[in-house]
């Protein structure tokens, strides 16, 4: 983050020791120590980790140069790194005319689980723009993922997909993002591989709102403060690491089962 005012350190005691827009490059858990992007080297009597995931748009092949297209080419993604996204994105599932409309949530877990969800307030302004002429009848909403399910809560997972039958939107399920690019006439196409049977589907699209993959941050991973599957390894009760007690983690970053968004916390 940029620091553009005094509001943050406004906020903060003289005393502390604050390093902004600085990333920790190395943790050092044996020796309580980290290790800063500008160079220094902090010792630490108790860390808290609240890194949350690894999510770029780097992770899937062509993605970040289909981000950077005129947004006439309708290509958004939930990724707000900066002011220009954020306005960018102010006219993510509008101007849909006709065509096929990918909204794509990665693999869980994922940063903006569940709240990503919005393939149902797409179709309200599709309906919209049919009844004024602005959209052709082949205009469609799909949703797809690699996940088998929109919410990992079966009831609210019930509803969605009820929704999402009674407004006609199609639901691909198993299957994963992995390249997205622009054909030599102009054609946007998106691949995505098949979860269980490895295959192969190259989807050419008009409009695409894309959720990128969050994986585990590497630097967390390489030190042993995570488990096998990437996620600090902390009690879900108390927050502290189940190996190094004088660690504690929060938010997206930490292992257990649970939707993964601020709408949920």
């Amino acid at each position: 983050m940029k620091l553009e005012s005094s509001t943050i350190s406004g906020q903060v005691d003289n005393w502390s020791r604050t390093n902004v827009g600085v990333t920790v490059t190395k943790y050092m858990p044996n020796e309580n120590k980290v290790e800063l992007s500008n160079g220094k080297t902090y010792t630490y009597k108790a860390l808290v980790l609240a890194t949350g995931f690894d999510h770029s748009t780097s992770h899937i092949e062509g993605l970040p140069e289909m981000e950077n297209t005129h947004e006439v080419e309708n290509v958004f993604t939930h990724v707000l790194e900066n002011k220009a996204k954020v306005s960018r994105n102010y006219y993510h599932g509008w101007n849909h005319p006709c065509g096929d409309m990918i909204c794509y949530s990665p693999k869980a877990p994922y940063k903006g689980e569940g709240s990503d969800f919005y393939a149902l307030y797409y179709e309200s302004f599709l309906r919209q723009d049919r009844h004024q002429g602005r959209a052709n009848a082949n205009a469609r909403i799909q949703y797809w993922t690699p996940n088998k399910e929109i919410y990992q809560m079966p009831y609210a997972n019930e509803v969605a997909l009820d929704e999402c039958h009674k407004r006609g939107i199609d639901v691909m399920f198993g299957w994963e993002m992995v390249k997205m690019h622009m054909t030599s006439v102009g054609e946007k196409v998106a691949t995505f591989r098949n979860v269980d049977s490895g295959e192969l589907l190259e989807k050419p699209f008009f409009h695409a709102n894309i959720n990128p993959p969050s994986l585990p941050q590497a630097g967390l991973v390489e030190a042993g403060i995570t488990d096998s599957t990437g996620m600090v390894d902390v009690n879900p009760y108390t927050l502290q690491h189940s190996r190094f007690e004088n660690i504690f983690a929060m938010g997206d970053c930490i292992k257990g089962e649970t939707t993964r968004t601020q709408a949920a916390a």
